[in-house]
């Protein structure tokens, strides 16, 4: 079964976040876009990379009025501890969720019931709290920060613009596609 255009269910979970631990329910995700991405493990080797190039491109997520939370199924403490003492992870700024209980996991069908790990699966949420884009990868396949974004653009756009749609590799500012009878199949 799709989770597209699912709404995210109620929830309430810990995160690590400007050194502190912060309550995120689902009450924070609305009324801004959402990048949930959920990685295995900390202190694992695929694992921080991504986390380092999601930093590299936090200011451009922020500025589109999208916030980021890193999810894995390990503790808000464990991602306090891996902050502490790496220093590429220490440089992470925005929210680390902790979800030992699995909620959001299950709720994401991300969960591997074999490693009782969190697959690697990207989800963007719109302002009112639907999936608009998922996607989940092999666990030895990194993510890339510039293509999530460049999807968080085009989701964007279509949101604002109901009558466009964004053609295949589309980029903020190139020219869009009018869904009308003239364009069918062009």
């Amino acid at each position: 079964m799709s989770l597209l255009y699912k709404e995210v269910d109620d929830f309430e979970v810990y995160a690590y976040h400007q050194k502190q631990f912060k309550k995120v329910t689902k009450k924070d995700l609305l009324g801004k876009w959402t990048l949930f991405f959920f990685y295995p493990a900390d202190f694992t080797f695929v694992c921080p990379t991504e986390l380092e190039d999601l930093q590299e491109k936090y200011q451009e997520f922020k500025k589109v009025n999208c916030e980021i939370y890193a999810i894995s199924t390990d503790t808000h403490f464990a991602h306090k501890t891996w902050h502490d003492i790496s220093e590429n992870i220490s440089k992470i700024e925005y929210p680390m969720i902790g979800d030992p209980t699995h909620t959001l996991t299950y709720d994401f069908d991300v969960f591997d019931e074999n490693d009782g790990l969190a697959q690697r699966g990207s989800f963007i949420i719109d302002p009112e709290g639907k999936i608009v884009v998922y996607e989940v990868n092999a666990g030895n396949v990194g993510r890339n920060a510039e293509e999530l974004l460049r999807r968080l653009h085009a989701c964007q756009f279509v949101y604002e613009h109901g009558n466009n749609v964004c053609p295949a590799k589309w980029k903020l500012g190139e020219k869009t596609i009018q869904t009308s009878i003239e364009n069918v199949g062009k």
